[in-house]
């Protein structure tokens, strides 16, 4: 930015304008790109930093190639910018390493739609041509996101983008799961899992969306053997019954105690099947009695196993009745099957009673289709030695939750944990390294080595692992906790030998004003771009994080952009007054109690936003700021100056300025890189703020003294 013209006050012309961020922060954000501002080689160029040598890493999370930036991600873009930024300032040679993930189901329904479209499906090409589709698609829409960032002034380093079907990558993955498969710990197994019709695919717990839908709960009597009595059990699913093999009863249960280990006949299937007792069910739930099928329920499967019981799938993996379930029943849907059943039931007069009854169904996180549990052939890591010492490094502080309540969510996890299904039955995503396996590995797979395997992990002879690793701050969203973070922390404890950063920043949910979820679908969705482009990036970042104020959730206001756009503007009118003020001053000692206040209150404003950022309070160092400078240097400062002009309140004016443009940077980058071009230099020298390096103790955030003279 070349330094341009000064009118007769000595102000700058471009600050006899208004602020207009469209005309501003495309242009900056041009130059800090060019600049190579954002590279750890370049960023730390200081000879007298104090920081200097000290890395600050942060790895972005990678959010899909199929993803738009929505509101999660603008704010936890906006807090890893943050942190970066001032870590920079400080003179930390700092990365922070961005990328995207593959999404394997995700991207691949986006190019089945897209075929759809054109009246072909993935089998009409073959797998090749298939994985060559969505490889076109990929580098025509894949880093969408990633310019959205940018536009958001997301000061990653773009020159390390990471991608995780990467070459390189993809050699990581190789390496993780052979590492494991040597050890033992993949195994291939029978077990229920989690199943999607639509997408004929396996699906992990944590993959899965629940919904309230209004039910029913039928009561059905099994008639006890030898007996004119019955037992009633009550389900949401009976048809699911022609696959039962026993029916289970809590061993505290007193209604039931003399029933356990008597036989009853399973209705229409005519089969003898077993009572079994099990602490696992819910004596409150229905009669407290429930059908167990082992083939169709994770619950029931291991009830199963411990009762040594036959195993009947009666539902196939397009979600239709098998030869199992009788001849009656085969080829039929499961809904048309649960029909056909019921009428049999009344017919039969085994049919107690119909309650209407609210449930949460699962369904497939990507295509919304309900879940089919099924007993399927999947490959699984086993997690009990993993687990261990994810658990470990947080008990023992290595790594740490903000706010700290979230390890609870972590701990229930890890102490409940069952081997991971790590196959998918895909074609996009990383082939299982296993000669004649077609399936490929769960996205998470891949995701829980980002921190390391972006950094060139297993190449030993990285310098960028050597030097960047381990990184120190990861920012995410809760609803990821156990998918992702806590498999990034025992996927480095297993291949790093140590930590893979040491805090974990659980930002808020941002949810609509009255406490809705934000959803594209349902229409109660916000476009972080459409802020951009009304209010502008700096604004906007604003409002995200001056809402920010601790909670679990922010109830999304846009009057808080609003509030952020009339701040850049009061900026911008005080950067006019003040720099008008910037000329021809004299050296003079004397200060006004007003000049000693003012200067008081901004030393201490700067150590308590200091201290709010170590502490992640990010909303409460956003509100000290503003307060500050509205109130405190714009309503009364200023005002007082105006009736005051002597030399050393206008120097003290200048150098206040510079030092709220310092620790408003991180927060709003594009205006106060914009003012600082346009303040007054010595020798008409210009340093860009944003490769500022600043003093990192006592006020960490303060300007050095001969900056604060230019």
């Amino acid at each position: 930015m070349k330094n341009e013209s000064k009118n007769s006050k000595g102000m700058d012309e471009k600050l006899l304008k208004p602020y207009e961020p469209k005309e501003t922060e495309d242009k900056i954000y041009e130059i800090w790109e060019k600049g190579g501002f954002f590279r750890p080689e370049i960023n730390q160029s200081r000879t007298n930093n104090p920081n200097k040598g000290k890395t600050f890493t942060v790895v972005i999370p990678p959010p899909n190639v199929t993803g738009s930036l929505h509101m999660g991600h603008a704010l936890n873009a906006t807090i890893q910018d943050i942190l970066v930024r001032q870590k920079r300032m400080q003179g930390y040679k700092t990365l922070w390493l961005p990328g995207t993930d593959h999404a394997g189901i995700a991207t691949q329904n986006v190019v089945e739609k897209k075929l759809k479209k054109e009246g072909l499906s993935r089998h009409d090409l073959g797998k090749e041509k298939f994985i060559e589709r969505v490889w076109e698609w990929k580098k025509e829409y894949g880093n969408i996101i990633l310019g959205q960032l940018k536009k958001l002034g997301a000061s990653c380093d773009w020159s390390r983008t990471k991608f995780t079907m990467d070459e390189d990558y993809a050699k990581a993955v190789k390496a993780a799961f052979l590492h494991y498969y040597k050890k033992g710990w993949i195994y291939q197994g029978d077990r229920v899992v989690n199943w999607c019709v639509r997408c004929q695919t396996s699906l992990s717990d944590l993959e899965l969306e629940y919904e309230e839908e209004k039910g029913k709960l039928w009561h059905i009597k099994y008639p006890i053997k030898d007996s004119k009595k019955f037992i009633t059990v009550a389900t949401t699913r009976p048809e699911t019954m022609l696959g039962d093999s026993a029916v289970a009863v809590n061993p505290k249960d007193e209604r039931y105690k003399k029933l356990i280990g008597k036989t009853v006949i399973l209705p229409i299937a005519n089969r003898e099947i077993p009572i079994v007792a099990d602490r696992a069910i819910e004596m409150e739930f229905g009669t407290g009695a429930v059908k167990t099928t082992p083939a169709h329920d994770m619950l029931d499967f291991e009830i199963g196993q411990k009762n040594n019981l036959p195993v009947h799938k009666i539902i196939n993996q397009f979600g239709k009745m098998t030869t199992e379930a009788g001849s009656e029943y085969e080829g039929l849907s499961a809904k048309d099957a649960r029909g056909k059943i019921i009428i049999e039931l009344e017919k039969l007069s085994l049919l107690e009673k119909t309650e209407n009854y609210d449930h949460r169904v699962s369904k497939c996180y990507r295509c919304g289709k309900v879940i089919e549990p099924q007993i399927s052939k999947q490959w699984f890591l086993k997690m009990d030695e993993l687990a261990k010492k994810a658990k470990e490094a947080v008990k023992k502080g290595e790594v740490s939750f903000c706010p700290k309540r979230w390890e609870k969510v972590y701990f229930n996890w890890m102490d409940n944990i069952k081997d991971w299904c790590v196959s998918r039955q895909i074609w996009w995503g990383h082939k299982i390294p296993l000669e004649g396996v077609d399936d490929v590995l769960d996205t998470w797979f891949s995701s829980a080595l980002w921190p390391f395997a972006t950094l060139g992990w297993p190449e030993e002879e990285s310098s960028d692992l050597k030097e960047f690793y381990p990184t120190q701050v990861i920012s995410t969203a809760r609803d990821i906790i156990n998918l992702w973070v806590a498999r990034m922390i025992f996927s480095s404890y297993e291949f790093m030998k140590q930590k893979p950063f040491t805090d974990i920043i659980i930002h808020p949910t941002i949810l609509t004003k009255d406490g809705k979820r934000m959803s594209k679908s349902l229409g109660t969705g916000i476009d972080p771009m459409n802020l951009i482009e009304k209010y502008g990036a700096d604004a906007t970042r604003f409002g995200l994080i001056y809402q920010m104020m601790g909670g679990q959730d922010i109830h999304f206001s846009e009057d808080a952009i609003m509030a952020g756009k009339k701040f850049a503007n009061k900026l911008w009118n005080i950067a006019r007054f003040v720099s008008g003020q910037s000329e021809g001053l004299k050296p003079e000692t004397k200060k006004s109690k007003q000049d000693e206040e003012i200067i008081k209150k901004l030393d201490d404003i700067i150590n308590s936003v200091n201290k709010d950022m170590e502490e992640y309070k990010f909303g409460q160092a956003l509100h000290t700021i503003y307060d500050f400078v509205w109130h405190d240097f714009a309503d009364e400062y200023i005002e007082y100056a105006k009736k005051n002009q002597t030399d050393k309140t206008k120097e003290i004016l200048c150098e206040s300025l510079k030092k709220i443009l310092t620790i408003l940077h991180p927060f709003m980058p594009f205006i106060t890189e914009e003012i600082w071009s346009v303040l007054p230099k010595k020798n008409n020298k210009f340093q860009h703020l944003s490769r500022l390096k600043l003093k990192p103790k006592m006020s960490e955030l303060l300007i050095t003294k001969e900056w604060l003279k230019q």
